[in-house]
């Protein structure tokens, strides 16, 4: 490499060492006195060529087990928590021979060093328009909208997938680059306090929250807990010129949420009375028609509930000067993500919405199968609902209870929890038949898609929704006639 090589490439990294050593109050303790890294792993399998890897400790399994594998795949730089150096300084020593290149930092907690990394990082882009995204059902989607539409403007950097968490933001940060406009990045919590460490990484300067439901309400104890833990994301907000709270104005916590925002408070919703926005009709399976000062438009996420999601995103962009084209021309190139108000079109119309559930945004996806126009009948398989600790029983008889009075014909519960709401369902009386699979495996996939063929005729809709962890995506190839592929 030449001295010019050199000079480059330390212009190229993500933080000197300096800087990365001030940060998260670091000592060398092995390897060269500079350093350039690329990009940012807590994953080994994912380290590549000048990569900071951060092993982080968890439950299960310590990642300190893994540096070895990340120096071999390149990792030009490991964070050691102190008390791990300590108690194996052979073993590292051994690896800073064997990998001369690799600088070695202690630190004191290897998860609050890569959150003060980040922030550090963030730090550099002074100008960026940081937007933070939060709520308990909804992130994800809104994040994609508002990306989406923002960037028939500036030049948008967003969180990948759904890397919300006290890992996942920081991770995500590091992918700003000195050509973005905007960042806008989810920021998910499911303990106390997590906002407080999400938020001191980002410092969002506008921010959207989506609703405060009954998501991980098992960690939280109620949702007042949980709204006093979301509004933290306004925690770095300094006055009404500089910062912008977009709230849903029928929430039930609005008030609590707008006492937090110091800065620009802007509502959303169905016709909220101070907006330009106004809903015109639902086209089902289309989408949704709606107005911006008087340009009509069709917004392609078909569901209320998601024309709610691109009404936050539509107010952000206004409150950062997009014009009304612009926000229209955005909102239809909308596309869903894998999982979410996903389209497969066949014998059958199925709507794969399986990538995560909650009581909120299950209702919602009950409410929305059930008045989708034009289809013969609706069947709804229904999985368990995760994470809501002593809530999961009563929560999972709510939905028992809604699904048998929507207007579907059959309902499959899937899963030992659904257990629960099969029997609320029965109880609740209702015209749909019911059926209950225990378990979750392939086994019990096949068994569910059989139930689901014998009942459906052609132009039928299937409702798949679960949580993640159920999987339910694994049905769709077992039903018959849908070679159409998502749409």
């Amino acid at each position: 490499m030449t001295g010019t090589d050199s000079v480059q490439e330390q212009s190229q990294t993500l933080l000197s060492l300096e800087e990365l050593l001030g940060a998260v109050k670091g000592t060398r303790v092995l390897g060269p006195d500079s350093l350039v890294f690329l990009s940012v792993a807590t994953d080994s399998r994912v380290v590549g060529d000048k990569c900071l890897f951060v092993p982080l400790i968890g439950e299960k399994q310590d990642g300190h087990a893994y540096i070895p594998d990340a120096l071999a795949a390149g990792a030009s730089a490991v964070f050691v928590e102190r008390k791990h150096y300590k108690e194996q300084k052979d073993l590292y020593s051994g690896l800073s021979a064997k990998y001369p290149l690799g600088v070695f930092i202690a630190v004191e907690d290897t998860l609050g060093a890569l959150q003060h990394a980040a922030a550090r990082y963030v730090e550099k882009f002074p100008r960026l328009i940081r937007i933070g995204v939060t709520g308990s059902s909804g992130k994800t989607t809104t994040k994609e909208i508002a990306a989406t539409i923002l960037s028939e403007r500036y030049r948008v950097v967003a969180t990948e997938g759904n890397l919300n968490s006290e890992t996942g933001l920081p991770l995500s940060v590091f992918k700003i680059r000195a050509e973005h406009e905007v960042g806008i990045f989810e920021m998910g919590v499911n303990r106390e306090h997590e906002m407080d460490e999400l938020a001191f990484v980002l410092k969002p300067q506008a921010a959207i929250v989506t609703n405060i439901g009954t998501a991980h309400i098992g960690k939280f104890g109620s949702r007042d807990a949980i709204a006093h833990e979301k509004a933290k994301i306004f925690s770095y907000f300094k006055g009404r010129g500089e910062n912008v709270a977009v709230i849903p104005f029928d929430d039930d916590y609005a008030k609590l949420l707008a006492r937090e925002a110091k800065g620009n408070v802007v509502y959303y919703g169905i016709n909220a009375h101070d907006s330009t926005v106004r809903f015109v009709a639902d086209r089902g399976l289309a989408g949704t028609e709606f107005s911006i000062a008087g340009q009509r438009a069709l917004f392609p996420l078909p569901g209320m509930h998601n024309f709610k999601n691109a009404l936050a995103a539509i107010v952000l962009a206004q409150s950062l000067g997009l014009s009304a084209s612009e926000i229209i021309r955005g909102a239809q190139k909308v596309q869903p993500l894998f999982g979410r108000s996903q389209i497969v079109r066949g014998t059958y119309t199925i709507v794969q919405d399986c990538y995560n559930a909650n009581p909120d945004s299950m209702q919602k996806a009950v409410a929305f199968a059930s008045s989708v126009p034009d289809v013969k009948r609706r069947i709804f398989v229904l999985g368990d609902m995760l994470e809501l600790g002593g809530e999961a029983d009563a929560s999972h008889r709510a939905i028992g209870t809604c699904a048998a009075q929507s207007t579907a014909s059959v309902v499959v519960f899937v899963g030992p929890l659904m257990k629960e709401a099969f029997l609320a369902a029965e109880k609740a009386g209702g015209t749909a038949k019911l059926y209950y699979v225990e378990e979750f495996d392939d086994s019990a996939m096949s068994k569910v898609a059989k139930i689901v063929k014998k009942a459906a005729k052609k132009g039928d809709l299937i409702l798949l929704k679960a949580s993640r962890g159920m999987a339910l995506e694994r049905i769709v190839p077992l039903l018959q006639g849908n070679s159409g592929g998502a749409k």
